[in-house]
């Protein structure tokens, strides 16, 4: 049985309809997320309306019933697990797309739009929205903006704070706002909706969201870089963000990775290569070969053993998607794995990956680097056996030791995942303390009674 009042349950019962979950196996398949991480909530609402939203919201504010927002768990963090029970408001069925202006180049959508449905939708209007996570097929406009999502096309597109006009959300009082306006200049007041954008659902539930769309480039071509070595590449990465064309794209892989990329996502790498670049350019025909020419020319350089584009689309495409399979290729090295995604400024790239390799061998664990070097933002990942209590003391000290080499660098816990729960006890090593004060105090003004996705971000 649900421990919620039973008034509550009979109010959400009246709002929702068939949209109230209070079966214990339909709950349980809402109480965990790509972390791994599972908490049982008390109930499951599946609002279509933003009126079922904000009634939602006044309901359990009156009774300091926990809200957690979700979009479809694709997030690694722990932030949509309900730690503390309460109703998991699930957004999946507020799907819509409401509007499409290729004129003004934005698209206002509700949460619960798919990453990719959305591309598919803009590719006929010669549009697309930047943000492009691993998960994008699967994972929702909202919850992409509740981590700020970015994928490769960050490193020249921005993710997705940069690429949000205007939210209509619901604060932890059940007031609605309106934040932004569907014009790309603006200087009205504060930028709440950027302040939305990461917040993890802690301030405010997003209803709608308006987007800020981006030409489809004509023209695009790849460039596959092998390195002798880890350090090799990542004093490349520094060149080619150093120079005046920005890439679209720009993946590093280390040694570790470019083996699985070989022998588990069927790439054609060879055995000599001890990492790899994969670099891209877009723009139109005139002026993409000489993009090119410049990106060949940084990527080239002491410990390069080779720079050249991929061969025509059909190339281009095999590298990609043995990048995009590398996160699942991890599970033949150990059964477990902490991804964490720190980053720094690039010009400490080499840094970061020398001090990840050192902490490797301190540990004795393996751990495999990759991601977005054009933003200095690399997936960490920390492989283990989770049924070895050793190997598990290990990883979460060398998690530590991962976040606290970043941040001696300059940089900072996350770049596109989040904190969640993942994260939230280093935030005080991240923030300083008269910074983490003014969080809560936004964060009590959003949400007085601390209802919103409790335990998340700021920590206790």
């Amino acid at each position: 049985m649900s421990a919620l009042p039973a008034d509550l349950l009979r109010t959400l019962a009246d709002v929702l309809g068939d949209g109230l979950r209070t079966d214990p196996g339909e709950r349980l398949t809402y109480g965990y997320d790509n972390s791994k991480r599972q908490a049982m909530p008390d109930a499951v609402a599946l609002p279509t309306t933003l009126e079922q939203v904000v009634a939602i919201v006044r309901a359990c504010r009156a009774h300091r019933v926990p809200v957690i927002a979700r979009g479809r768990g694709t997030n690694t963090t722990g932030a949509s697990v309900p730690v503390d029970g309460g109703i998991v408001v699930s957004l999946e069925r507020m799907n819509r797309i409401l509007d499409i202006r290729p004129g003004d180049r934005c698209a206002i959508v509700q949460p619960g739009v798919l990453n990719g449905e959305l591309q598919r939708a803009l590719k006929p209007h010669g549009l697309f929205w930047p943000p492009d996570p691993t998960s994008a097929d699967f994972s929702s406009i909202g919850g992409n903006l509740a981590c700020n999502a970015g994928g490769p096309r960050a490193v020249k597109y921005g993710a997705s704070r940069d690429n949000v006009l205007a939210l209509v959300a619901v604060t932890g009082t059940g007031e609605v706002i309106r934040c932004g306006s569907a014009t790309t200049k603006g200087a009205t007041g504060y930028d709440l909706q950027r302040l939305l954008v990461g917040s993890e659902g802690t301030l405010a539930l997003i209803v709608e969201a308006t987007l800020r769309l981006t030409p489809m480039p004509a023209a695009r071509r790849a460039i596959r870089a092998l390195y002798r070595d880890v350090d090799a590449a990542a004093a490349a990465v520094a060149r080619l963000m150093a120079q005046p064309v920005t890439p679209s794209m720009l993946e590093f892989m280390d040694g570790d990775a470019v083996r699985l990329a070989r022998d588990v996502g069927g790439a054609d790498l060879p055995h000599e290569a001890g990492a790899l670049l994969m670099i891209e350019a877009d723009g139109d025909a005139q002026t993409l070969p000489h993009a090119v020419e410049a990106l060949l020319a940084a990527a080239r350089g002491e410990g390069c053993l080779a720079a050249e584009p991929a061969a025509d689309e059909a190339a281009r495409e095999r590298l990609w998607a043995a990048r995009k399979a590398l996160s699942p290729a991890l599970r033949s090295l150990a059964p477990g794995k902490i991804n964490e995604d720190v980053v720094v400024p690039v010009s400490r790239i080499p840094d970061l990956v020398a001090g990840v390799q050192a902490l490797s061998r301190r540990h004795a664990l393996p751990i495999v680097c990759f991601g977005h070097a054009g933003n200095g933002n690399l997936h960490v990942n920390l492989m283990y056996d989770p049924a070895d209590a050793d190997q598990s003391a290990r990883a979460q000290a060398a998690m530590a030791d991962v976040f606290a080499l970043a941040l001696s660098l300059g940089g900072t816990l996350s770049g596109e995942h989040g904190i969640g729960l993942a994260k939230r006890d280093f935030m005080p090593q991240a923030v300083d303390a008269p910074t983490l004060a003014l969080m809560r105090q936004v964060k009590a003004v959003f949400d007085p009674d601390g209802i919103l996705n409790p335990g998340k971000l700021l920590p206790p």
